[in-house]
């Protein structure tokens, strides 16, 4: 399985992953998946940690990788599809990473309800 974690999904399983549900735990930490970690997610996170929004060590994306997430780069077809998905969300990285998930054909992990309203492949986190 391909997977696309939404942000808050990255800080938990860095933070506490027990707060996932126990099949998203199982699909990150299965080797056998592909799990990707969107440029995007890595953007929001950095800018609330510059903020103090948000106390994560600004190599997050090194432990990552080392927990086996992939890099998922922000394409112009991402862009592109962002731009005409239906005004069911209005957070604009929430709404790159539904494209992401569009247009890369992933199962996106989340618990943002917004995102349920789109048709896409979820798995609630």
């Amino acid at each position: 399985m391909k997977v696309l974690v939404d942000s808050h999904i990255a800080v938990w399983w860095l933070d506490d992953p027990s707060r996932l549900s126990q099949r998203a735990r199982e699909v990150i930490a299965d080797p056998a998946n592909e799990v990707f970690l969107s440029a995007a997610t890595v953007w929001e996170l950095g800018l609330k940690i510059a903020k103090g929004k948000l106390l994560m060590p600004v190599d997050f994306t090194d432990v990552l990788r080392e927990d086996g997430f992939s890099d998922l780069p922000i394409t112009v077809d991402h862009a592109n599809a962002s731009i005409h998905l239906p005004r069911h969300h209005g957070d604009p990285f929430d709404r790159l990473l539904i494209a992401q998930a569009i247009v890369d054909d992933l199962v996106l992990i989340t618990r943002d309800a917004a995102m349920f309203e789109y048709e896409l492949a979820l798995l609630k986190g």
